[in-house]
């Protein structure tokens, strides 16, 4: 069958709502009035069959991920969706190359997205490079945790938005992975998205901390806060924030926490007392390879070159024989005039070797690293840093 590949249009938000419910299991609400596949930042290619059913579906967001203290394009892929009976049929995999090429056509050096399951994925070329993990402790495991000197709490006002953003952005840019929150897909209220927003002031008098959170309904057993972000300049913020979350005891006996791995807090209480409440993987791939390594930071110290190949079928503008350069924090992946050879990566080695995620030892015994492995110090020098975390769901 012949399927036709557009850009889904006014008259196609019915059939994506419909697909989209059916899929991820909410048909049981009305379609919102106002409701959009699309909208600033969002774009959502659809497959059609000969008599114009929408039949599959995916959205290619633009959104940023800081890499190495600098902002990469990205494309974040969500709402993949494929009708029922004709799934396992390559209909995904058509949606996504051609979303993948679109992605690139804009700007966008590598692609992100959370996996309901991984395989339809890795065999695009996608790879789990890190997690978004909430960890649920009880209230009472923050008992001992006490302000520090000089500290206090309040609620934060609206004056107090752009310390907050700057104090994330602080902690994003020094990440590996963490997005950028600005631009149209971020756009909500900060202080009216959650039930609680909470400061932390220092001895200045100014903001150097902040958590989000919301309480969830009860105030039996089941009472819970949920802390989406609890973030400290310092471990004075840190440890102030964390002394507010044993007065929930009474009410609310279980605290989550999302975090990074690692991350400050868990520093503060102890890990045995933990207990995982939700893990979702996050995967990466490199949708223009010289693009991508041009876009990310890496180490200001580091010096030095290592050929490699690429084989990309899904993206083929990839594939190719490369002289990889780096200096002064900067780097560049050229086109090598020389005979293949160096490290020899599959799409999702590299998506791996990219984030950091994966030592070269480990790539190269998984099968998804090969060739020379002589500039694998260099390769394992270039990425180091911290673990790829995501603090949002997208």
């Amino acid at each position: 069958m012949v399927y036709e590949l557009r850009a889904l249009q006014a008259q196609d938000m019915t059939a994506a709502w419909e697909l989209g419910s059916t899929t991820f299991g909410y048909r049981d609400r009305e379609m919102p009035e106002s409701w959009t596949s699309d909208s600033p930042g969002r774009n959502t290619l659809g497959a059609f069959d000969e008599s114009g059913r929408l039949v599959a579906k995916a959205v290619d967001r633009e959104q940023e991920h800081w890499f190495g203290g600098r902002l990469v394009p990205t494309s974040g892929v969500a709402g993949v969706a494929v009708v029922p009976e004709q799934r396992r049929g390559g209909l995904g995999r058509l949606v996504l190359t051609r979303l993948l090429a679109q992605a690139r056509e804009r700007g966008a050096a590598i692609s992100t997205l959370y996996p309901t399951t991984p395989f339809p994925y890795r065999a695009l070329g996608w790879e789990d490079v890190g997690s978004l993990t909430y960890t649920a402790f009880p209230a009472t495991a923050f008992a001992h945790i006490r302000p520090a000197e000089g500290y206090s709490l309040r609620p934060a006002v609206e004056a107090d938005v752009p310390a907050i953003h700057g104090l994330y952005r602080a902690v994003a840019q020094a990440s590996t992975g963490l997005m950028e929150r600005s631009g149209p897909l971020f756009t909500g209220d900060l202080l009216t998205s959650f039930h609680g927003v909470t400061v932390a002031i220092g001895p200045s008098g100014l903001v150097e901390g902040y958590m989000s959170w919301d309480r969830a309904s009860g105030y039996d057993s089941n009472g819970k806060v949920t802390v989406y972000d609890l973030l400290g300049a310092g471990g004075e913020a840190t440890a102030t924030l964390l002394s507010m979350l044993a007065g929930w005891a009474s009410v609310a006996p279980t605290v989550v926490l999302r975090l990074s791995d690692p991350d400050p807090a868990q520093f503060f209480v102890s890990a045995m007392l933990g207990r995982r409440d939700y893990h979702n993987t996050w995967m990466l791939r490199v949708v223009d390879a010289p693009a991508a390594v041009a876009a990310r930071g890496w180490p200001t110290v580091l010096t030095g070159s290592v050929r490699l190949t690429i084989e990309d079928p899904q993206c083929p503008w990839n594939t190719g024989a490369f002289r990889l350069d780096l200096e002064g924090g900067q780097a560049k992946l050229s086109p090598s005039s020389g005979d293949d050879g160096g490290a020899a990566f599959t799409p999702r080695g590299l998506a791996l070797w990219y984030a950091g995620a994966v030592d070269p030892v480990i790539l190269r015994r998984s099968g998804l690293l090969g060739g020379d492995s002589g500039g694998d110090d260099l390769l394992r020098a270039a990425t180091a840093g911290p673990p790829p975390t995501l603090l949002d769901y997208f």
